[in-house]
């Protein structure tokens, strides 16, 4: 997520105090309340003025591919290696600069690019937080196709907005704004269900944590990815729904990380590997700061 100069320098600061604090994550991560098992981290590193930033991923090909997203417009596939199922290296193969519906490069405010989903056709949405909208790519090259805009969309403000993208096995979008609640409190869903918007549902916000990416998993439950910003890092918080004909049930917290065990983790991957294991995978925005890394985190989720 972009932020102006001062909030850069309180990224910077607080994230040199996580180095500190914890080690830059060196040792094992401890999470309370979780039922999650942590079995990597991997820290990814490339000379490309492209670099950095990334918002968002989806994990593919059994763990060996991965799509990311910058917060910048620009779309990467990648190869990943692995060694005994652990992330052992990550080779960039293509890198596209989302372009507008009028086929320009986006840039600046327009292509503020935070959430992802992948459809089976192929096709990428992707939501953006500047000016809140989804679009949809056929291609990562091709132009834009923005999805109608509901009144909800022009509300939100412009660097709290649509910060997460998930697709559900019906081909149905759920996005949700970082910082913005309805009338009651709760976090508010739009669902897209190919023709019009809807209000499906809202979320219960706990603690200090904000929304930054969500998923659909394997076992069609919805996951969030939350984020918390304290003077000794980041924290980190993972948690879980059935999503029934009435609504929400079974939240779970199944992550709860304290300062500093990880960067700034903000996109969210749920998928299984080849032993039939759920895996959460999250990616870290640098925001283009040299005292943060790229990370990439993976825990085991219970079924």
């Amino acid at each position: 997520m972009r932020r102006r100069s001062a909030i850069k320098l309180i990224l910077a600061v607080a994230a040199a105090a996580g180095l500190a604090a914890a080690g830059y994550a060196a040792s094992r991560p401890l999470a309370a309340d979780s039922t999650a098992q942590y079995l990597g981290s991997y820290t990814w590193t490339l000379k490309k003025p492209w670099f950095g930033g990334f918002s968002a991923l989806k994990i593919t090909d059994g763990g060996r591919a991965m799509v990311v997203l910058s917060d910048r417009a620009t779309l990467v596939t990648t190869d990943i290696q692995r060694k005994g199922g652990r992330i052992s290296g990550i080779t960039a193969r293509t890198a596209h600069r989302l372009r507008a519906s009028t086929g320009k490069t986006l840039r600046g405010f327009a292509g503020d690019s935070e959430g992802l989903a992948i459809a089976p056709d192929g096709s990428r949405y992707i939501s953006f937080e500047g000016a809140a909208r989804v679009a949809r790519y056929r291609r990562p090259d091709s132009r834009a196709k923005v999805l109608p805009r509901p009144k909800g969309f022009r509300k939100l403000p412009p660097n709290k907005s649509l910060e997460t993208l998930a697709i559900n096995a019906r081909g149905h979008l759920y996005t949700l704004p970082e910082r913005a609640y309805d009338k009651h409190g709760q976090i508010p869903v739009w669902r897209w269900n190919g023709r019009r918007w809807s209000r499906p549902f809202s979320l219960p916000p706990r603690g200090g944590f904000l929304p930054v990416d969500a998923d659909f998993g394997p076992d069609g439950r919805f996951y969030l990815l939350e984020r918390d910003l304290t003077l000794l890092g980041f924290r980190s918080r993972l948690r879980r729904w059935d999503i029934t004909d009435s609504g929400l049930e079974n939240e779970t917290v199944l992550l709860q990380t304290g300062p500093g065990t990880h960067d700034n983790l903000e996109g969210l991957s749920v998928w299984t590997d080849a032993s039939g294991r759920m895996r959460a995978t999250m990616v870290s925005d640098d925001n283009f700061l040299p005292v943060q890394r790229t990370e990439l985190v993976e825990y085991a989720l219970p079924r």
